[in-house]
């Protein structure tokens, strides 16, 4: 028996058991960010359907197993902040998305998510939207990419993208799942399309105002990995997954505000601009790890080293779309930050350098 066949029998045989009767307890299943920027779950037995997070118990875990505490003081606690449908046990059962914090009431050193709380609280007036274009790649069981020719490569770029057809696209059946998936579960995916480098494709979450922006994404992270676990497929946040002449992976960042999208808001997008020119460096620090590898000027990305913006122009750091430039309103795209970057530290700077501190 080959391990892809193991794979659908295991999955055959749990089905038998997810449809097993409840009697009346919901599966909550926790979900954190952990010390490596990942995700980490368990779950939990309720006896009552919560209405809402505040019905929800604050649960713990081992802390220096995961990165974000010493052994010696290891209990993070995990606080719910959002609640999911559960595309997998499906019914009542929930996914929780939790924020960690230490014993001592402050907030975990990788809780990300409630300093970027806060900016969002002290910008509402601006009623910023965010879209956020997450890249990945799939990679088989042993590391190698899916569907390449073992120990060789495929032809060059160039058919790939929002390809049709055998040889040019792999892992769809992966890809249709996972956006199956965000839908039941509310997930705010407004699309998919297969990328540039064969086995890499992107889906893309919005438009999400303020703080739901980094909520979605990493629950859409969340079931990427458990959809492709079904499959015995791993996925990559790498911004640059395979070396040499191949596209690397972004998350670029889509941002609005109202005064953006009022008649005449290309004069707000262009002072934005303005504003992230000034602070290049403190925005490529929060923007992804290794993404040095990325942005070396090719392969649609601009340099690492300069700060650019043009209309229409995927090789620099601010694109503004032609239609938005057309119209004089709309948005701008930040290509900067890599795949494995933190949303909430993306929207964070992004609201505190365009809006202001708090």
């Amino acid at each position: 028996m080959t391990e892809s066949s193991t794979i659908v029998s295991n999955t055959a045989n749990l089905a038998k058991f997810l449809n097993l009767d409840q009697k009346g307890s919901i599966q909550a299943e926790y979900i954190w960010i952990d010390g490596s920027n990942g995700v980490r779950s368990k779950t939990k037995t309720l006896f009552k359907k919560p209405s809402s997070v505040e019905d929800l118990p604050e649960w713990n875990f081992d802390g220096s197993s995961t990165g974000q505490a010493p052994g010696e003081d290891s209990d993070v606690y995990l606080r719910p902040v959002a609640i999911f449908p559960d595309p997998f046990r499906q019914g009542d059962n929930i996914l929780v998305l939790a924020e960690c914090w230490n014993s001592d009431g402050s907030p975990n050193k990788f809780n990300h998510r409630h300093e970027c709380s806060k900016i969002m609280e002290a910008h509402k007036d601006q009623k910023p939207w965010f879209g956020l274009e997450q890249e990945y790649t799939l990679f088989d069981l042993y590391g190698n990419p899916y569907g390449w020719p073992k120990g060789g490569f495929p032809g060059p770029q160039g058919p790939y993208y929002c390809g049709v057809g055998t040889g040019k696209v792999y892992c769809r059946d992966i890809v249709e799942a996972h956006y199956k998936a965000c839908l039941y579960a509310g997930v705010k995916i407004s699309g998919i399309n297969a990328e540039v480098l064969p086995s890499q494709w992107e889906f893309q979450v919005g438009p999400c105002v303020g703080i739901e922006m980094g909520d979605h994404l990493w629950i859409a992270r969340y079931l990427l990995h458990r959809v492709a676990e079904e499959f015995g497929v791993k996925i990559s946040f790498h911004p640059k997954p395979i070396p040499g002449d191949w596209n690397g992976s972004g998350l670029h960042t889509n941002v609005s505000t109202e005064a953006m999208r009022d008649e005449g808001g290309m004069k707000a997008i262009e002072e934005a601009i303005q504003k992230l020119s000034t602070r290049h460096a403190e925005h490529i620090a929060v923007y992804g790890d290794d993404n040095t590898l990325r942005l070396t000027g090719r392969h649609e990305t601009g340099s690492i080293d300069a700060f650019s913006y043009g209309v229409a122009d995927r090789g620099s750091s601010i694109r503004i779309p032609r239609s938005c430039a057309k119209e004089g309103k709309g948005y701008f795209e930040d290509r900067r930050p890599a795949s494995n970057a933190c949303p909430y530290q993306i929207t964070g700077i992004m609201m505190e350098t365009i809006c202001g501190g708090i």
